[in-house]
């Protein structure tokens, strides 16, 4: 058994207090007992538009953003999901939206970069959100090995394509990380069901850790963080405020499930689409 937590935060354009902020979340996860810790998307910064991230992009392996990961993870000796860092990218127009995730020795495991890029338009609320104008899409599924069993990372948007997952599937993964930044009326219609149906198509533990609240831009997240077992059942969750949620996982479990209902190894058709085709 392993203890993996979830975090969730209501960020806004200061990097300086969203990292205190997360700092005191991250520190109360480890002295509940996680091995593990995710952080949503955007834990950082989340600016009044989408161009002002710009202003806080980082080279690979360099930045505030980067250290402070390291260090929280060397701190506590725990691996951290590090929610999403802007770096930068082939396109100098663009950025990347990083996840990385980081050793209980605060070392980098891997990286991913966001691939589905949220651009859309909510009439109910006249939101606009186009995130291709600022973000270059990645175009490599991650599954790394963990003491906790093959984890894959995916990034909000990304949870609307069940292909990506697949993908994962066809490499063993057992946990899926998700850090997010759900708008509050796109996650009121899905982010519940999205969740659950990406545990029990992949009989995987998924651990979706999600911004949740008002932000200074205006913005509201929906929040409901939820940590859900390759069932489907959902063992802990924080429909809103920032704070974290904690469960026991086990990729044995994983392994029991798959053999007592076996549906992953009756799919008939491949999802092995090539990079180009993402």
């Amino acid at each position: 058994m392993s203890q993996i937590a979830a975090i969730q935060m209501a960020s806004g354009p200061n990097v300086n207090s969203n990292l205190i902020e997360a700092a005191r979340l991250i520190d109360d996860a480890a002295k509940a007992g996680a091995q593990m810790i995710v952080l949503p998307e955007n834990f950082a910064f989340l600016g009044q538009s989408e161009a002002d991230k710009f202003a806080h992009v980082e080279e690979d392996g360099h930045g505030v953003m980067q250290d402070f990961l390291a260090e929280e993870a060397r701190k506590h000796g725990v691996w951290l999901v590090g929610g999403t860092v802007p770096m930068q990218g082939h396109d100098k127009k663009r950025v990347r939206q990083v996840c990385l995730l980081l050793n209980d020795k605060g070392e980098r495991v891997a990286r991913y970069d966001k691939i589905h890029l949220f651009d859309v338009h909510i009439a109910a609320t006249a939101e606009n959100y186009n995130e291709s104008e600022t973000i270059e899409p990645g175009n490599e599924v991650v599954v790394v090995h963990t003491p906790f069993g093959k984890m894959g990372i995916a990034i909000c948007y990304d949870l609307r394509f069940p292909e990506l997952f697949r993908r994962m599937l066809d490499e063993g993964v057992e946990i899926i990380a998700l850090p997010s930044a759900f708008t509050a009326i796109t996650g009121k219609a899905h982010w519940e069901s999205l969740v659950r149906a990406r545990a029990i198509e992949n009989l995987v533990y998924f651990i979706a850790a999600d911004q949740g609240g008002y932000h200074i831009n205006g913005r509201e997240t929906h929040g409901d963080s939820m940590i859900v077992d390759p069932w489907g059942q959902i063992l802990d969750r924080l429909p809103s405020g920032s704070g974290f949620i904690m469960a026991d996982i086990d990729h044995k479990h994983v392994s029991k499930v798959r053999s007592n209902f076996p549906a992953t190894n009756h799919r008939r058709i491949s999802c092995n689409l090539s990079d180009s085709e993402l």
